[in-house]
């Protein structure tokens, strides 16, 4: 078994709170409405959003996947740290066994935060080919739902505060 690691940040105006709140424990109810059909739904199997909590997200017509199961590893929110790992659905295909993330938000230039994503691929064997350019795909869809949320944020002030 191996494992790729990738790391990005993004930059936004949000306060690292407000956003934290948004983007990570509301996601399940704000990223269906700031995306459409995106997303099917957003389910809890088990738990209560902390630590151990399973979650069901059926993707929306336009995804090549049809489902993944998400487990919250650990859930900051003095710290605004978020822990999750995908544990199965189509979106690891044949190589992956899991992928894991750690998602935290700092303070970031005027008032605005940094969120910050480390992502590791745990792959089946190490004969993989799961490349760095592979992984840049996916967080380019990943920002393009981050900045979304970011619109609703500036959009809607009085939300998430």
């Amino acid at each position: 078994m191996g494992v790729v690691n990738f790391e990005y940040e993004v930059v936004s105006t949000v306060p690292p709170h407000r956003l934290f709140k948004a983007f990570l424990l509301d996601s399940d109810n704000l990223i269906p409405k700031v995306i459409p059909g995106a997303f099917k739904s957003f389910e809890t199997l088990q738990g209560d959003g902390g630590a151990g909590t399973i979650k069901l997200i059926t993707f929306g017509e336009s995804s090549p996947f049809k489902f993944a199961k998400h487990r919250v590893d650990e859930v900051d929110e003095a710290k605004c740290v978020y822990k999750y790992s995908v544990i199965e659905g189509d979106a690891l295909g044949e190589e992956l066994e899991s992928i894991s993330y750690v998602v935290k938000v700092t303070a970031g230039p005027d008032g605005g935060s940094v969120l910050k994503t480390s992502s590791s691929y745990h792959t089946k064997t190490d004969n993989h080919s799961i490349t760095e350019e592979k992984i840049k795909e996916g967080k380019d869809k990943a920002k393009a739902v981050f900045h979304a949320v970011e619109a609703h944020l500036h959009a809607n002030p009085h939300e998430y505060n």
